[in-house]
């Protein structure tokens, strides 16, 4: 790969696996408001964002999901897809009207089986957004609950 795993899948992929991925690649649109999936619900697709945005979301005992992010133009929405039992870790909601490529998670799982190098660069491009993701939710939760912020230790 030669752009981050960060970077958008237009980016993050060689070209011959972008166009392969491409051909599943089904062009959808979601109005503002729509729920595009539930936590624990099954991780069946997953979407790139082609235009609009969508909030990222965890369920809190006893209140309103939590917003944890907000996913916008070229950027992966669901990594659950990927790693059983295929069920959705958070929600997401379309907080403008969204428009997707959608593809078909049991389809693309089959190609990366069949394709270890693609499997292996799909593997690569989704872990690399989890980790950035996950980096990103951990500075946000020390800004917001640590005694002098994310900026020091001591």
């Amino acid at each position: 790969m030669n752009a981050p795993a960060t970077a958008g899948m237009l980016q993050a992929l060689p070209a011959e696996h972008r166009r392969r991925l491409m051909r599943f690649a089904r062009e959808v649109s979601f109005p503002q408001a729509t729920p595009l999936f539930e936590e624990g619900g099954r991780a069946d697709r997953f979407w790139i964002i082609r235009t609009g945005s969508v909030d990222l979301d965890l369920r809190v005992p006893g209140r309103r999901a939590a917003v944890i992010g907000t996913l916008r133009h070229n950027e992966l929405v669901g990594w659950s897809w990927l790693f059983a039992p295929h069920l959705w870790h958070l929600g997401a909601e379309a907080t403008s009207p969204v428009r997707a490529y959608e593809f078909d998670a049991t389809a693309i799982r089959s190609m990366c089986k069949d394709d270890p190098d693609l499997g292996r660069t799909v593997a690569l491009w989704v872990g690399g957004v989890l980790a950035h993701r996950l980096y990103s939710a951990r500075t946000r939760l020390l800004d917001l609950y640590a005694p002098y912020g994310s900026g020091s230790l001591l």
